[in-house]
């Protein structure tokens, strides 16, 4: 009598529950192929975010200008490609990570400006273990209700306005005046108060593009504009030849100038892997202004996570009788983890996607799918070249739309309250009018306390809403009082 074993399709369903969870390993496959190709957008953007903003000394993210962009591109495809295949494995859950929206562009211009990239880089690993501690002894459950509902909601639609001004801004559809010193507009449109030039109007043509797909609900709306506006681009200059933007130029591409490469496929560059500096931010800025870019960090990563997996729990019908996941605890592991990762590889913080919903959509109900979508991601790292192709024109109608999307949460705030009305629309107006998502996040949580302080209300503050007040008043500050101390 023979013994006959389980083939491998029936190891890897019972691993993943597939049948328990009412899906198929073609489901599966399916929905993590959906999935990939609805966020791989942030390979192109990500680089694009980070590798043009200067440190405090100067420097790039790894290495000099061009270079460092398909370094860039491998590291955010790799981080994102291991950390999904541990998210599929270790919580089997279809939800894929990468780095994070509005955490990049907070990395890029409120933190780096003040430090080394290797400095910057180190908060984020430390923000990530922060959070991984704050899972680990369920403290996060604190944390999370410290801060109201609604200001977290209003931090959220400050970083999507705050994204798309950067996408006018790098598109040359916004300019900043020459002679703004001596006028009371500090902005305009296009380099004299109109449109001009070629890029502008390969950018235009590119958000009618994406906005045209995304309302058409068409599957990698943002992937596929970013490609399409991309050959428009590489024609154009062909043709025209405009070159690169600068004084002399101010109609030239932004960023990079769009050619073909000379090679598709390449071995990747991993230069931004392990350049971080774990405590030198506290030395370049001291501790109440490293604490506090800590804490906003965790601000805007950690508790966007727990809307994440629920929202996506929610539409596979995965959720609990307590309206939670299943091993919720090992998914934010998982998540914290990616954000230490995201800083340990150079790229910024990762974290859980909302566009998993997709692949959700698709059918996808098990960790078999983000294991499918980090694979595709494992693979992109050897199309890296293809990044450096891309200007910014052809990239940054990719942000409005995000930023259009995170302005739809305005809607839950409650705008007849002033106690939260004001703090909200302080936290949201403030971050693109002072180019600094840290002021605004401080302004509103100053705002919060003071208004429940004039209202009596000062009982019904969480300690921690104090001790946060407080190190912001410090932060806002900090001159006049090293001055005094001086």
């Amino acid at each position: 009598m023979s013994i006959s074993t389980p083939s491998r399709t029936n190891a890897v369903d019972r691993f993943f529950q597939i049948s328990a969870r009412g899906s198929t390993v073609a489901r599966e496959v399916r929905g993590g192929v959906v999935t990939f190709v609805t966020m791989a957008y942030i390979v192109a953007l990500n680089p694009l975010i980070l590798g043009f903003a200067e440190d405090v000394n100067g420097d790039l993210l790894g290495g000099s200008s061009g270079d460092n962009i398909a370094a860039i591109a491998a590291g955010t495809a790799l981080v994102a490609g291991v950390m999904t295949i541990l998210m599929g494995l270790v919580a089997n859950y279809p939800m894929a990570l990468a780095t994070g929206l509005g955490l990049n562009a907070f990395v890029a211009f409120s933190i780096a400006g003040q430090m080394t990239w290797a400095d910057a880089m180190g908060l984020v690993v430390i923000e990530g273990l922060v959070i991984l501690v704050l899972v680990l002894t369920g403290f996060r459950e604190a944390v999370f209700h410290a801060v109201p509902r609604e200001l977290k909601t209003a931090i959220s639609v400050g970083i999507g306005l705050f994204i798309a001004v950067i996408g006018f801004v790098d598109a040359g559809f916004v300019r900043r005046i020459p002679d703004a010193a001596n006028t009371t507009v500090p902005v305009q449109l296009g380099p004299a108060g109109q449109l001009a030039g070629w890029p502008v109007l390969v950018f235009v043509i590119g958000l009618a593009l994406v906005i045209t797909l995304w309302v058409r609900r068409v599957r990698g709306a943002i992937l596929i504009s970013i490609a399409v506006t991309t050959v428009l681009a590489i024609i154009v200059e062909a043709i025209v030849k405009l070159g690169a933007s600068s004084p002399e130029n101010p109609t030239g591409w932004s960023l990079n100038v769009p050619a073909m490469p000379d090679k598709i496929v390449d071995w990747p560059s991993f230069a931004t892997l392990g350049e971080f500096n774990l405590l030198g931010s506290f030395e370049s800025v001291g501790i109440v202004t490293a604490v506090l870019l800590i804490f906003t960090l965790m601000l805007a990563d950690f508790f966007d996570t727990m809307g994440t997996m629920t929202a996506i729990g929610s539409e596979a019908g995965l959720l609990q009788k307590d309206g939670t996941p299943p091993r919720t605890r090992s998914i934010l592991v998982v998540d914290s983890l990616a954000a230490a990762a995201g800083g340990a590889g150079g790229v910024s913080s990762n974290t859980s996607y909302v566009e998993s919903a997709s692949g959700v959509g698709e059918g996808a109900r098990t960790g078999l799918a983000a294991v499918v979508t980090g694979v595709l991601f494992l693979l992109t790292t050897f199309l890296a070249p293809l990044v450096t192709v891309i200007p910014s024109e052809a990239a940054v109608p990719a942000l409005v739309l995000v930023g259009f999307l995170m302005m739809q949460q305005v809607m839950d705030i409650n705008w007849i309250d002033p106690g939260i009305a004001i703090p909200a629309f302080l936290t949201i107006v403030l971050m693109p009018f002072t180019y600094s998502i840290s002021v605004g996040i401080g302004a509103g949580f100053l705002a919060y306390v003071l208004i429940k302080i004039v209202r009596g209300e000062a009982r019904k503050l969480h300690p921690l809403m104090w001790l946060v007040a407080a190190l912001f008043a410090v932060y806002f500050a900090i001159n006049p009082i090293s001055s005094w101390l001086g």
